[in-house]
């Protein structure tokens, strides 16, 4: 992300429930429709069924919300439920700055951080590229992990 730009996050309400899933879906497309399996109702359907707005932050570029993660505290960690960055801004640095933002709380907390990809997705190298480690897949999915770091103090 080029340094003059300013990248924030806050937290989501319940009304951008339908902003977020659009958001989803625009994000998932070209992954989904490389395996053959886009289907845009169940792609907001999921997100959807489990929304939490305390849990989702917009992640805001010079005001613009250009994206969004959902980070759920966990048995045994933290989860990276959703990281999604509109197409029209990915490859800017947007993904790496909402992953350091995520590491840092995870160190805070001593936790590790889960993680999962389709299988046909670009966000497997970029998890791999950040430090996580796969675990398992599955027929569509694959499964990370980052261990936490010591916080200095």
């Amino acid at each position: 992300m080029h340094p003059t730009h300013t990248l924030t996050f806050s937290r989501a309400e319940l009304a951008d429930a339908d902003a977020l899933a659009s958001l989803r879906v625009e994000a998932m497309r070209e992954s989904l429709e490389r395996i053959g399996r886009f289907d845009e109702k169940r792609a907001r359907d999921r997100l959807l069924a489990a929304f939490d707005p305390f849990m989702t932050r917009w992640v805001l570029r010079d005001g613009t919300k250009v994206g969004f993660f959902v980070l759920k505290t966990i048995e045994g960690g933290l989860l990276l439920d959703h990281l999604y960055v509109h197409p029209r801004w990915q490859k800017n640095g947007i993904g790496a700055a909402v992953i350091a933002q995520c590491f840092a709380e995870a160190d805070a907390a001593n936790a590790p951080i889960f993680v999962g990809a389709l299988r046909a997705s670009e966000a497997n190298a970029f998890y791999l590229n950040h430090g996580f480690a796969k675990t398992h897949q599955t027929e569509l999915d694959v499964y990370y992990i980052r261990r936490p770091r010591p916080v200095s103090s």
